[in-house]
């Protein structure tokens, strides 16, 4: 699997390292990343700013595609296995659904979108992808 990089400049030279980082790294980033999507999305409507000219460009749409490619890529470095990708990817979408059904019965101002589920199967998707192309030998 491949390791990160890491820029460093020497002698007007921009450099890349492979860095490494430990499994309790990756899984303490995945578990924080779960977190943040979490309170995401259990935010009241009313927080979230009007600008009309986001909508037209589907922005919250775009937001559950990056939020749900993350939250599985990161998952998946954890655990690398193609079989355990594709769990994590429909556990993942699970996730995404059943965060839509606590929006639209327990958070104020919010509201169940059967297109967050389809951006977040998108984001799923990608990061299974991605996951397998960048985390598994070949």
């Amino acid at each position: 699997m491949p390791a990160p990089v890491k820029m460093f400049s020497e002698n007007g030279m921009i450099y890349l390292k492979k860095i490494s980082l430990k499994r309790s790294t990756i899984i303490f980033l995945a578990i924080t990343w779960l977190l943040v999507v979490t309170v995401l999305l259990c935010m009241p409507g009313s927080e979230f700013p009007t600008i009309t000219w986001l909508n037209k460009i589907w922005f919250d749409k775009w937001v559950h595609i990056g939020l749900f490619l993350v939250l599985v890529a990161v998952w998946c470095r954890v655990y690398v296995n193609k079989k355990t990708f594709l769990r994590i990817s429909l556990v993942a979408l699970l996730y995404g659904a059943a965060m839509e059904l606590v929006q639209h019965y327990f958070i104020p101002f919010r509201s169940f979108d059967a297109g967050d589920i389809i951006a977040d199967g998108i984001g799923c998707a990608a990061g299974y992808f991605i996951a397998v192309k960048y985390f598994l030998k070949k």
